[in-house]
């Protein structure tokens, strides 16, 4: 059984063929972990006992012939932003080294009443900041596809174990586009559900109001399948919703034809990459041909994006990670002799290079004589962009374009520049500042081998659209 191209349909067929048992699957991903992942970094923490005890009881369940559950006996990787019951959960940080959650995260509980098997724990840029998963206080990820190569980030290692084989579906979070960059680059699927789709119950926050759980997958219905079973309100998160629930898989389905597809200019212009460019040109001929109607709109404020974004992300961040002070739950430095040391000492040893810039931006933007010169603007043009968005949805039924202007970048390109580390997500961030749902699918390699990704965005809370426009264009691949 080759775990690279697993996927959910083929395990309830094999567990239900007896084929295989959910154990033994298990068994194969954990040896394929463990031979192999050394090499790609994608796990922090395995949770072989936890697994095996799923496994045990999805078994227990075929053999009595009853019927399983959406995720019965599907091996899949957590990423280290979510709580997970009695787990160590780092957040990719030195502050949560020695950190176990005492409860599980509302998406992890899902996952597991569904009857996922969780793999482990799953490496990440320092509390989800960061575009390649070179920020992990623990060690980088490497690209499957080019070990050479970043993953993306910050859900590196969550797409690379899909990407490897380590896991058929995974959680990542998406604050600026921390699924859906990391899944073009490693060639696998990502969604962005809307904000409010997915309870972020305990999920370790970078940025409240930008931040998402979602799926990584190897095809598009998996990905759906995931997303509805975490999807749906939370009495535990307060900004979750009490929209339905629609069955996401099956929209993959159906049909395209008459959909009205936007293409923003402001999203082809110089910068980015011929090969990416062409490839989504071929995308778009296929929708066209399969009775899409392609019409060009405009995004007039895109420009603006990313200044908002890393304005009103670090503005947050700031908030945030105040909690993370030596106090608490946190390492604690233990040079110290007055309390004012103890706050400044473990902050400064705890957090990463990368954390600490986003919490010096936030504090300086949000402070007395600051407020209104950036975040207070930065909110207004937030709010443009949306109006943007809302204006291109009364013209088109989904909107594509780029998920990255390149493909995956040589490790250590660019961490020496920060403002080109932050340009990789300008096709990404706008959708967090609006709260649009959106997905991430592969189309192609380019001439180095390298995977490329295409981006379908659409109204809130119209992921079926999203998803069904998303499976026409894989199914191009074919």
């Amino acid at each position: 059984m080759n775990t690279k191209t697993l996927t959910i349909g083929e395990v309830h067929s094999s567990l239900r063929e007896g084929r295989t048992t959910a154990t033994a699957l298990a068994e194969s991903y954990l040896s394929a972990i463990a031979a192999h992942d050394a090499e790609i970094g994608s796990y922090l923490t395995v949770t072989r006992e936890r697994a095996l005890a799923k496994a045990a009881q999805i078994d227990h369940l075929v053999e009595k012939g009853d019927p399983l559950p959406p995720l019965a006996g599907v091996p899949v990787g957590i990423k280290d932003v979510l709580m997970t019951a009695g787990v160590r959960t780092t957040a990719g940080s030195k502050f949560l080294d020695k950190f176990v959650a005492p409860y599980d995260a509302t998406s992890v509980a899902r996952l597991e009443s569904a009857g996922a098997v969780c793999l482990g724990k799953l490496n990440c840029d320092e509390f989800a900041m960061g575009s390649s998963n070179e920020n992990s206080a623990f060690y980088p990820v490497h690209n499957p596809h080019d070990t050479t190569r970043v993953p993306g980030g910050s859900s590196g290692g969550s797409a690379a174990s899909v990407a490897a084989g380590f896991a058929v579906a995974t959680l990542g979070s998406d604050t600026g586009g921390s699924i859906r960059q990391p899944a073009a680059f490693c060639g696998v699927v990502g969604v962005l559900p809307t904000y409010g789709r997915v309870s972020r119950y305990g999920l370790i926050a970078f940025a409240s109001s930008l931040d998402h759980v979602g799926p990584l997958a190897n095809t598009v219905e998996d990905a759906a399948t995931v997303l509805g079973v975490i999807s749906g309100r939370d009495p535990l998160d307060s900004t979750s919703a009490a929209a339905p629930v629609p069955d996401f898989a099956a929209e993959c389905g159906r049909d395209v034809k008459g959909l009205r597809v936007g293409l923003p200019k402001e999203y082809f212009s110089a910068g980015l990459d011929t090969e990416i460019r062409n490839s989504i040109e071929r995308q778009v001929d296929g929708l066209r041909a399969a009775g899409c109607e392609i019409v060009e709109i405009t995004l007039p404020h895109t420009e603006y994006a990313i200044p908002v974004y890393y304005i009103v992300a670090t503005a947050e961040a700031s908030a945030n990670l105040a909690r993370f002070d030596g106090v608490r739950y946190t390492s604690r430095s233990t040079q110290v002799k007055t309390l004012a040391d103890m706050y400044r000492k473990s902050r400064d040893e705890g957090f990463g290079a990368e954390v600490k810039r986003r919490i010096l931006l936030g504090t300086y933007v949000l402070s007395a004589g600051y407020y209104d010169a950036y975040y207070r603007k930065a909110q207004q043009v937030r709010a443009l962009l949306l109006k943007d968005f809302q204006q291109a949805f009364t013209q088109v039924d989904a909107i594509v374009t780029p998920v990255t202007p390149t493909a995956a970048f040589k490790l250590g390109e660019k961490t020496g520049d920060p403002m080109e580390m932050y340009l990789s997500d300008i096709y990404t961030v706008t959708a967090n500042l609006v709260g649009v749902p959106g997905i991430s699918v592969p189309c192609g390699t380019n001439q180095q081998g390298l995977p490329m990704g295409i981006q379908v965005l659409g109204r809130h809370f119209d992921e079926s659209t999203v998803l069904s426009l998303a499976s026409a264009i894989e199914r191009q691949q074919k």
